[in-house]
């Protein structure tokens, strides 16, 4: 893969979300609209192309953390908003490698998911999915397999969790769309068996909006 091979010739050992989230793309997993803007003057044309609510984000592959480094701006409405929102994130970058800002559609869904992938060294890669966003840390509810992960394997882990309600309807929300999410996780699956590259995958959150999850934050750790 072009993404991964200029990330290893340049040393680099994670890919920035805006690339992270275009190999996702290759493998069908649906992820946020979104364009990456280096020049204040472009982000008019970004905002009109991508439509208002916006997020806007720092990106660079030197930044893995960025609600830490206080460079998310969500929610925002017009393109004077925009304009300060970017020019509080490239100030707070500064010095950042390879910093640019993300301007990404606002996903709005109060589900959120995880699917994720670690190469390990006796069993090569394993495919994680669970519950997704602060619940992640807290209550670490997730299920595991070897890749390759096949479609029946997927929906016994979505199953295994036990927030598995999660992804009923429930308060008016729709039912989770379980054949777009079980090949989700056969596609990062695929990815890393195809990739002995990748590391690692961390798709979180991924957001239910309208019964199909989105992946709308991704990390892709590689290494030889």
């Amino acid at each position: 893969m072009e993404i991964i091979e200029k990330a290893l010739k340049e040393g680099r050992s994670t890919l920035s979300e805006y690339e992270s989230k275009q190999l996702l793309a290759k493998y069908d997993v649906p992820v946020a609209r979104e364009v990456l803007v280096q020049r204040r003057e472009d982000l008019a044309a970004a905002a009109n192309d991508i439509g208002f609510p916006l997020v806007l984000k720092g990106c660079s592959p030197d930044l893995s953390h960025k609600t830490e480094k206080d460079v998310i701006r969500l929610d925002l409405r017009n393109e004077i908003e925009a304009l300060h929102a970017f020019d509080d994130i490239t100030a707070k970058m500064n010095g950042t490698a390879g910093s640019s800002v993300l301007v990404q559609e606002m996903v709005k869904g109060q589900r959120e998911l995880l699917v994720g992938l670690k190469r390990d060294a006796q069993f090569g890669p394993c495919v994680m999915f669970g519950l997704g966003g602060i619940l992640t840390e807290i209550l670490k509810d997730v299920s595991f397999r070897l890749a390759p992960v096949e479609l029946k394997d997927a929906m016994d882990m979505m199953r295994e969790i036990k927030g598995r309600k999660i992804l009923d309807a429930v308060r008016g929300m729709e039912a989770v769309d379980p054949d777009i999410l079980a090949k989700i996780i056969v596609n990062v699956g695929r990815m890393g068996v195809e990739n002995e590259s990748i590391q690692e995958v961390d798709i979180n959150p991924l957001i239910v909006r309208n019964g199909k999850p989105v992946a709308v934050d991704a990390l892709i750790v590689v290494g030889g």
